[in-house]
């Protein structure tokens, strides 16, 4: 764009979508950049092979222009897009004005066609153009639709030499421990318990690491802090990543397949282990006979411990994605909100008479004074102690999904 003149308004943004979606991409993020007449003070948002990459707050009323626009788009999707894999599927949205923040909400909360966002575009005018099956517009209309009313993030990703690409990384793990505990507004770097460096993606893709966090400034220090194979570019986005823009409260008779939901309710059946190492437990309504079940699935690790702890009556509020079949909210994080108490026997009931511990009259008969024959059913009880407490508890970081929110960033 700086070849036509153009500045970039803002940070670029980076929009995770609904994850929950059968046919989403692996990391179901959108990409989308605001270009203009830049006015204000220039910020420092990155660096392209050496190259310093500035942003603009503000721009210009005067137009840009959109068919040497498109055709720069055109030639970087043609140039660099994978097309003959068979999960590539792009697109681009070139806008003048926003679209409502309606269709970002249903996007990362809901399901959307690719006829609805098409029908959007046309109605107000869009230039797009989608590659084989198009679905690539959705996400591109939903990353320029998003607008951070309430939370948002940001994350500095870096990017690989060339000769580098589709060879095993090199991001030493002692380095992002190190930035992990100077940089406390950084989120999701390194599961401890696990030995996961999250900053590092899976796939074969250009991304050396990614660190996110909730200051700019704060970004630019932890990644000088990491040490790692050399960087090729780097470039902070803006981003709706640890917001929890994808759940919404939903009573549990309304709950629907690949949502994302905030739901609550008592335990009405014992966590139990399922093969595969998953624990299910089911939730109900005090007031309907609704139920559900709540999953904690094996790559949860040790957060299935706590909710092995839970039983019968504790009422918890659980966070996560709905699985279509069978219907079942896969844990993000849970909200312990009430405990029942739980008690264990002490000892055998004593006799008011003489003062011995009374007998047993066998299983579920009660207890009887052989001295003075007087029975109870009452023995001496003593609260049990429960090894968890009111409290929220997360997914360890390396099964967190990018859209969840860290309990680190709600308190």
């Amino acid at each position: 764009m700086t070849e036509e003149n153009y500045d970039i308004i803002g940070y670029p943004r980076l929009v995770r979508l609904n994850p929950n979606i059968p046919w989403k991409t692996r990391g179901n993020g959108a990409l989308s950049i605001q270009v203009g007449k830049g006015r204000g003070k220039k910020t420092k948002m990155g660096e392209i092979a050496d190259k310093e990459i500035f942003c603009y707050p503000k721009k210009s009323s005067e137009k840009c222009n959109d068919n040497k626009i498109k055709k720069i788009v055109e030639l970087l999707i043609d140039k660099h897009a994978k097309l003959e894999d068979e999960n590539t599927n792009p697109g681009f949205v070139i806008l003048h004005n926003r679209p409502s923040l309606e269709i970002y909400e249903k996007t990362v909360r809901e399901i959307v066609s690719l006829k609805e966002v098409e029908q959007l575009l046309k109605s107000i005018g869009a230039d797009y153009k989608g590659y084989k099956n198009c679905r690539g517009l959705i996400g591109a209309t939903a990353s320029i639709a998003w607008y951070p009313t309430y939370d948002k993030t940001y994350e500095l990703i870096t990017y690989r030499q060339k000769k580098n690409w589709g060879t095993e990384r090199v991001v030493n793990d002692s380095s992002v421990k190190k930035m992990d505990k100077i940089c406390s507004s950084t989120f999701d770097n390194y599961d401890y318990k696990n030995r996961h460096n999250r900053i590092v993606p899976k796939s074969p893709c250009p991304i050396l690491y990614g660190v996110r966090g909730d200051f700019v400034e704060d970004l630019r220090m932890a990644s000088s802090l990491v040490k790692s194979e050399p960087v090729d570019s780097w470039i902070t986005f803006e981003t709706n990543q640890g917001t929890d823009d994808h759940l919404q409260k939903k009573s549990i008779n309304k709950i629907k397949p690949y949502q994302s939901v905030i739901a609550e309710g008592p335990l009405v059946q014992s966590p139990h282990t399922v093969k595969g190492g998953h624990v299910i437990f089911t939730i109900g309504n005090n007031i309907t006979t609704d139920t559900v079940d709540c999953a904690a699935y094996e790559p949860t690790k040790e957060f299935r411990r706590i909710v092995r702890d839970l039983c019968i009556g504790d009422v918890v509020e659980v966070y996560g994605g709905v699985r279509e079949k069978p219907l079942t909210v896969n844990i993000e994080k849970i909200n312990v909100k009430y405990l029942t108490k739980q008690v264990e026997k002490l000892e055998n009931p004593v006799c008011p008479s003489c003062g011995k511990h009374m007998k047993s009259k066998g299983a579920n008969q009660g207890y009887k004074c052989k001295i003075c024959g007087i029975t109870s059913n009452r023995p001496i009880l003593k609260e049990k102690k429960r090894p968890i407490h009111t409290d929220f508890y997360e997914v360890p970081v390396c099964a967190r999904r990018h859209l969840s929110k860290p309990i680190k960033r709600m308190r």
